[in-house]
């Protein structure tokens, strides 16, 4: 695999680890507590996939910049800048919220959850639409 294949992988990476979540979360809901948990260490084992792969692409090619100009390029730095942050939080918010579960603490592994899922769900979703405005040009 090329270099200049990694930014879909990690679009495609994302897009998944996005359904995992979605797919996990009403799982959770029906109260099939194996297919949930089955679906969140998914997501977690993708998320992993996507950290190496996205820390290898930008070693080995380094950074894009975004093309558009204009409100396009407002709401991609805003997108940008959202994405980012909260993708800091994200590998610490779900390894305790896995880890609380993983040790039967469900009571404060149902706690955090609520704060982790939505932050995991919008870092996700939020990763395919930068790919798709810097590599696929979309709103440009």
């Amino acid at each position: 695999m090329s270099v200049g294949m990694l930014p879909t992988l990690n679009a495609c990476l994302n897009g998944l680890g996005a359904v995992l979540l979605l797919t996990g979360y009403c799982f959770i809901r029906l109260g099939n507590r194996a297919a949930h948990r089955f679906c969140m260490v998914a997501a977690f084992g993708v998320s992993i996939l996507f950290l190496v792969s996205y820390l290898v692409h930008h070693a080995l090619a380094g950074v894009f910049y975004y093309q558009g100009q204009g409100w396009a390029r407002t709401l991609y730095l805003v997108i940008l800048t959202t994405h980012t942050f909260l993708a800091v939080l994200v590998p610490v918010l779900a390894v305790l919220t896995l880890r609380r579960a993983l040790k039967g603490d469900f009571v404060r592994h149902k706690k955090m959850a609520r704060v982790t899922f939505p932050i995991w769900l919008y870092v996700s979703v939020t990763g395919v639409v930068v790919y798709l405005m810097l590599y696929r040009g979309w709103l440009q």
